[in-house]
């Protein structure tokens, strides 16, 4: 599959909502307005390496493709700026044990959900991302943020206490491709810094956030690509070698004092390798693209844009 073609409807009772969709999309879009690591090789999960990026880079289109290459497009002139922006927060190393860091499926993953979202919706979505730190002061600008591999993210004083006036102020947090008990216990002791008195809460099905789009009824679990593709034979989708129980998929969260989901940590599973991924492999792109990875996010974006 190449990620320039057509996206199939993941589930056919979602794909008649589209129709009642696209207008409200359409109205979303027009509200939110834009106002304002070396090079090296690093162990990860069993294998060495390279960073993607030189820690230079202010959007995921001035990095090599690392898949079947990324798609293009361009906004009208009036919409360059009234648009949504995938944006990826860079950070150090830190947590357990040695991981992909930071730049782990960029570019493809941000620049195909991006182009995702913009085919299947109304709304203008913008064609290159953005990489940035939780200290820039451009960070308000950017309603979405996401977080990969934070089983091994470290954060400053000075970057939690910039995410938690930026999450209290209406932004939101994803965090995403983190596996077993020493990884999630790195994440929660770095949320745990942003918000000391809050904890995470597992999101049950009957939350809104899995019905506003796509009709999504359990919390699919998205392996890499190479184990994506073997599944098929072996029916493993969990990823081996880590501490504790990396089976069963978690979606937690954090709110605030009204109720708004501030952060959704969606655990022992690879949403950005479904993105990242989806023209490799037919089987993968099916099972794992199209019917988890594209409905979630879209969902996520969907819900925090409207709330």
């Amino acid at each position: 599959m190449n990620p320039r073609g057509a996206l199939p409807n993941p589930i056919p009772p979602a794909s008649r909502r589209w129709v009642r969709v696209l207008p409200v999309l359409a109205v979303i879009a027009g509200m939110f307005v834009v106002t304002g690591l070396a090079w090296g090789q690093r162990r990860f999960r069993g294998r060495w390496t390279e960073s993607r990026t030189t820690g230079q880079e202010r959007t995921a289109r001035e990095i090599e493709s690392h898949s079947t290459g990324t798609p293009t497009w361009t906004n009208a002139p009036g919409f360059t700026q009234d648009v949504f922006t995938f944006a990826r927060v860079v950070y150090d190393q830190g947590g357990w044990g040695g991981h992909g860091g930071y730049s782990t499926d960029t570019p493809d993953s941000d620049l195909n959900f991006s182009y995702r979202l913009q085919q299947m919706t109304s709304m203008k979505v913008d064609p290159d991302g953005r990489l940035i730190r939780l200290t820039d002061p451009d960070l308000s600008q950017y309603p979405f943020l996401y977080i990969v591999e934070p089983g091994g993210l470290f954060l400053s004083d000075a970057e939690a206490s910039a995410l938690r006036v930026y999450l209290l102020n209406g932004g939101f947090l994803m965090l995403d491709d983190f596996w077993g008990d020493l990884e999630w216990e790195n994440c929660e002791a770095r949320m745990k810094q942003v918000f000391p008195d809050r904890s995470f809460v597992e999101l049950p099905m009957e939350h809104p956030l899995y019905h506003c789009v796509f009709e999504i009824q359990s919390k699919g679990q998205v392996p890499n690509v190479r184990q994506g593709v073997e599944s098929q034979y072996t029916g493993v989708t969990w990823e081996m070698n880590h501490e504790g129980d990396t089976r069963t998929v978690h979606h937690r969260g954090i709110s605030d004092d009204k109720g708004r989901l501030m952060v959704l940590a969606t655990h022992n599973t690879d949403n950005g390798d479904g993105w990242e991924r989806e023209g490799e492999d037919g089987y993968f792109f099916r099972q794992f693209s199209e019917k988890i990875s594209y409905p979630l996010g879209i969902n996520i974006v969907f819900y925090v844009m409207t709330h």
